[in-house]
């Protein structure tokens, strides 16, 4: 039983700790303020969902050795949602 209990919680503890480490979203008026270096572009592939097309985005800036992501166009065809960013460090 407490091997479960400790299983259950390395789970969560390290599903916080990945949150922490993602890329965040900003507007794009914050990039100036920050003084911060564009270091790439990223697009999604067909996502179902806004929340899916900003975890992917995250994801792309993290793989890309981003910190923070912008969102420049976001489309949502019949079942598709596409989405292009700025990734900055």
């Amino acid at each position: 039983m407490k091997m479960i209990k400790g299983i259950v919680t390395a789970l969560v503890v390290g599903s916080l700790s990945f949150s922490a480490f993602a890329a965040q979203e900003l507007e794009k008026d914050k990039v100036k303020d920050m003084n911060l270096t564009k270091i790439g572009e990223i697009t999604t592939s067909d996502t179902s969902a806004p929340m899916d097309a900003k975890k992917e985005l995250s994801k792309k800036a993290d793989e890309l050795g981003g910190k923070y992501y912008v969102v420049t166009s976001a489309e949502k065809y019949t079942k598709d949602v596409r989405a292009t960013a700025d990734v900055y460090k």
